[in-house]
């Protein structure tokens, strides 16, 4: 399970690494805390990393269940399709929100393998 623990700090560097841009683009815009509207450039960021927080809600734990009841390299691997699915999400999101569809379309579907993976592997471990 180390490779998945590898992946699952990665996304928590990406995540990071998603709010320290969000510091920056509150910089670089001039707003002020608390406030999180105003400015159209810095609501992006502030929502792509937000929205990276509701996935990895899901990613995490579909991770470890995957990689541990199932195969931890396909766990891998679809780790690694969210990590660049979510680096073109916040990306393409940032530069324009209507041009986030791609990057959540393969964020969602790493999730997805990833949850039906932990699903069938936990079944399948009870028989």
């Amino acid at each position: 399970m180390a490779y998945v623990t590898i992946i699952a700090m990665l996304a928590l560097i990406e995540y990071f690494y998603f709010g320290i841009e969000v510091g920056r683009a509150r910089v670089r815009t001039g707003l002020e805390a608390p406030a999180i509207s105003g400015d159209p450039v810095f609501e992006r960021t502030f929502r792509a990393h937000q929205n990276t927080l509701e996935q990895l809600i899901v990613f995490l734990p579909a991770l470890y269940a995957a990689g541990y009841f199932l195969s931890e390299m396909l766990a891998v691997a679809a780790g690694v399709v969210f990590l660049v699915g979510r680096a073109i999400y916040f990306r393409s999101y940032t530069a324009a929100a209507e041009k986030r569809g791609a990057g959540f379309g393969v964020t969602a579907l790493a999730n997805l393998v990833l949850v039906l993976s932990g699903l069938i592997g936990a079944i399948l471990a009870v028989f």
